[in-house]
């Protein structure tokens, strides 16, 4: 038994087919596919296995634990446009964003003054 994806308006969330470019209930046109598990966006040749970033409706294989951790890979190195993130930085960039910004405070007045 082989699942397949499924497709969904953004704008009212009705069921809608593969192929279809705009959304029979609403009319809303689709520019992309976007994934509702991890938030992948791109072209629907992309999705025909399930998602390319996180496997979501992707038929099982032999090797999907090697494949799943892959993808978290992949989704850690092209984070699409999650700046909400929680993660702190590295400390070194604060110490360096701080020297940086004494160096122009120094920099300024040193000319103010003279």
């Amino acid at each position: 038994m082989k699942k397949k994806p499924r497709f969904f308006c953004d704008n009212c969330g009705t069921e809608v087919d593969r192929d279809v470019r705009a959304c029979p209930k609403c009319g809303r046109f689709f520019a992309a596919v976007r994934c509702p598990s991890c938030g992948y966006s791109g072209a629907d040749e992309m999705f025909q296995g399930g998602c390319p970033m996180c496997g979501y409706s992707a038929p099982p294989s032999s090797g999907a634990r090697d494949a799943s951790l892959q993808n978290n890979k992949k989704r850690k190195l092209f984070n699409h446009g999650n700046f909400g993130s929680t993660e702190p930085l590295p400390a070194w960039t604060y110490i360096i964003s701080i020297i940086i910004l004494l160096a122009v405070i120094a920099f300024i007045s040193y000319f103010i003054t003279k």
